[in-house]
């Protein structure tokens, strides 16, 4: 790679890293901000779920808008979108507006991560592909994971936080708009004949695709619904804070070995082993009380565990489906992320609302063990194409 391809991938990176920042600030700070205002769980989990209604409906336009604007003039539009919609929240404390304010933030953020993705995909050689892409996977991760630490900025006041991340996303533009080339890709294949690629791809893997559904409903009702959870049990808005980057961690540190582990051991084997274990590690959470550290722990090993469900599933995928499959995989992959993005916050809020406390982890766990005990039914068919 040259040392200009190496820096606009550096700026991608940067880009990324604070889409992920975004993304792991938002959830929490506004969920606790809701509490505080008096709005019930319920209502909380829906006006969460409406960044990942805008992060849906992006990607249902992001190809055609990629193919107009280009990938600079996308990505510098994504960044503006979020930056001023995130000076406008602590402006404007209202649910509707914010209900608003955050399907714009999911369509800005959709169009950074399509942009970004492919670009990289694009200039990256074949020999490294796997490897960068890998990165920029970490990347999003150790954003998403450090975005919670900015509810430490709201003992200065409402706006802080939100500043913050503005002015890194005001930083981050300046690079996009001063070092990246206003270029456009050369040719993007329709994936045509949708239809019969998409019925025969969840017939060949639909235990592959299941995880990105997963992954979706365990992120978004953990980073919407654990702060309101927390606050209800008796912990600290600084140690929900602290709590919530552990789960990010814990799937960053063991990103790697599982993926290693699953080549050599087999990728299903190993989605149905970490499935049944994060789901009772989940599950095991409402015992844990209040005690800091015993959370701090179960979060870990948890996030952990299921941390590379997306990533593990999208390479099941691959190894069930013939190459031309593939691109319809990954957009059935992004669709199955952003329903169980959409759906988790809801059942959770609605779980904290007429269940126990507890409840939310009790169905959260037992979803992943269902997913694991359902791969004794699942066996591969080799696909006559």
């Amino acid at each position: 790679m040259s040392s200009s391809l190496r820096v606009h991938y550096f700026i991608l990176i940067a880009v990324i890293i604070v889409a992920g920042l975004c993304q792991g600030l938002l959830l929490p700070i506004l969920s606790i901000s809701l509490e505080q205002m008096g709005v019930s769980s319920s209502l909380n989990g829906m006006n969460a779920a409406a960044l990942y209604i805008g992060s849906f409906a992006m990607t249902l336009v992001a190809e055609r808008t990629l193919g107009l604007l280009g990938f600079k003039k996308l990505m510098a539009g994504g960044l503006v979108l979020v930056l001023i919609t995130l000076l406008l929240f602590p402006l404007i404390p209202d649910i509707r507006v914010w209900f608003v304010l955050r399907l714009l933030v999911g369509i800005g953020d959709s169009a950074l991560h399509y942009s970004a993705q492919l670009w990289i995909l694009l200039v990256t050689p074949a020999e490294k592909r796997g490897r960068n892409i890998s990165f920029y996977g970490m990347s999003y991760g150790l954003g998403f994971a450090l975005g919670p630490l900015g509810l430490w900025l709201l003992d200065y006041g409402m706006l802080v936080p939100f500043a913050a991340l503005a002015l890194l996303c005001l930083l981050v533009l300046l690079l996009v708009l001063i070092k990246l080339p206003d270029s456009r890709p050369e040719k993007l294949e329709s994936e045509a004949r949708p239809t019969q690629r998409f019925r025969r791809s969840y017939s060949w893997a639909w235990y592959a695709l299941l995880p990105a559904f997963l992954y979706g409903y365990m992120e978004a009702s953990l980073n919407s619904n654990f702060p309101v959870y927390g606050l209800r049990i008796g912990f600290h808005t600084d140690e929900i804070a602290a709590l919530l980057p552990f789960v990010s961690l814990g799937g960053l540190v063991l990103q790697l070995p599982l993926g290693i582990l699953s080549d050599r051991w087999g990728r299903k084997k190993v989605l149905m082993s970490v499935g049944i274990a994060g789901g009772i590690t989940f599950m095991l959470l409402p015992w844990s009380g209040n005690h800091f550290m015993f959370t701090l722990i179960l979060l870990t090993l948890a996030g952990g565990l299921v941390g590379s469900f997306f990533s593990l599933g999208l390479a099941y995928a691959a190894d069930l489906l013939p190459k031309s499959f593939l691109a319809a995989a990954n957009v059935l992959a992004s669709f199955h992320f952003n329903l169980g993005s959409v759906i988790g916050p809801n059942i959770s809020g609605g779980l904290l609302d007429y269940g126990t406390q507890g409840s939310m982890f009790l169905v959260l766990g037992g979803s992943y063990v269902v997913f694991g005990l359902l791969g004794l039914f699942s066996r591969k068919r080799v696909p006559a194409v």
